[in-house]
């Protein structure tokens, strides 16, 4: 995986850097910290996931939030409407801001989609 997003920033160094040695030693330090960027990832995974269990699981939790409030803008509140209207009572459902929630949500739904690609190609996640 390192190697994956090292290729193209070397590649683009490479252009401008023509000293081989120096490219090669700036393609390792490149290396080298993305390796250590990776391994203090894997440190707070650790210490998240030896937490109490709410640290362990604000993710999943955030993700039901923002699905039962994904349903309850397209599904829930659109049959509410029809039924109070169809009632003759005069309720006023209180006004839904889509906006803050679709950031949360299409950001989660862009961490699903490298998941599922990962899945796709085999990618051994647990390293």
């Amino acid at each position: 995986m390192i190697e994956s997003l090292v290729k193209p920033v070397s590649n683009l160094i490479g252009k401008f850097v023509k000293d081989k040695d120096l490219q090669a030693q700036l393609d390792h330090e490149l290396s080298t910290l993305f390796h250590q960027a990776n391994l203090a990832q894997i440190e707070v995974n650790k210490i998240e996931a030896q937490g109490k269990p709410f640290q362990r699981n604000w993710r999943p939790s955030v993700g039901w939030i923002c699905s039962f409030a994904l349903a309850y803008h397209f599904i829930l509140s659109p049959i509410i409407e029809v039924i109070i209207k169809v009632s003759g009572a005069q309720i006023d459902m209180p006004e839904f801001d889509f906006s803050q929630l679709s950031a949360i949500l299409m950001a989660l739904l862009g961490m699903s989609g490298l998941r599922s690609y990962d899945k796709m190609k085999k990618t051994d996640t647990k390293k």
